[in-house]
């Protein structure tokens, strides 16, 4: 070990320069965050547009007549393959909580089907639409995109600043 404690304990002196050239950097890492927030805001928003996207059938949770809390508008009879026949069930309905009193419908998707017991039960289909998950994928795309610019970017500007302030500087 050739360092002498002096020297090895001694922090390393930073000049008004490299303070105002991290300043610098700074504004501009908060300057290009604020622009990359916007715009990549704006690539979702214009891809959800492009595609069409609905986001209330990406996700779908659906509605279920109960003889408790909600009040049968309209019956429907459909055939059920097995079943003798036709199947009652309730197709319109107001639900006693919603303050709103619109009618729920019972969904086209929604088949009745009849278990080996000869019970009656809902099968409503895949609950998430598959593609929910490339609006996944899209979203993540976006963010790393977004880092690795904002990455770039400001790596750019600080070699720049550190260049120009060498060449600023003298000569010994």
């Amino acid at each position: 070990m050739d360092a002498t404690p002096d020297t090895a304990a001694r922090p390393p002196t930073v000049t008004r320069e490299a303070e105002v050239r991290a300043t610098k950097v700074r504004r501009f890492s908060s300057g290009v965050s604020v622009v990359m927030m916007v715009v990549c805001n704006a690539i979702f928003l214009f891809g959800i547009w492009v595609t069409g996207v609905n986001f209330e059938r990406l996700v779908r949770t659906p509605e279920v007549f109960s003889a408790q809390q909600d009040i049968c508008l309209r019956q429907a009879y459909r055939n059920i393959p097995g079943a003798a026949n036709p199947v009652q069930f309730c197709s319109e309905w107001i639900h006693l909580a919603d303050s709103t009193g619109q009618t729920h419908k019972f969904e086209k998707e929604t088949e009745i089907k009849q278990g080996a017991d000869g019970t009656f039960y809902l099968d409503y289909g895949p609950l998430v639409d598959y593609r929910f998950f490339a609006v996944v994928a899209f979203v993540i795309a976006i963010l790393v995109c977004g880092i690795v610019l904002k990455r770039h970017l400001v790596n750019r500007y600080r070699m720049r600043l550190e260049t120009a302030a060498q060449r600023a500087a003298p000569m010994p």
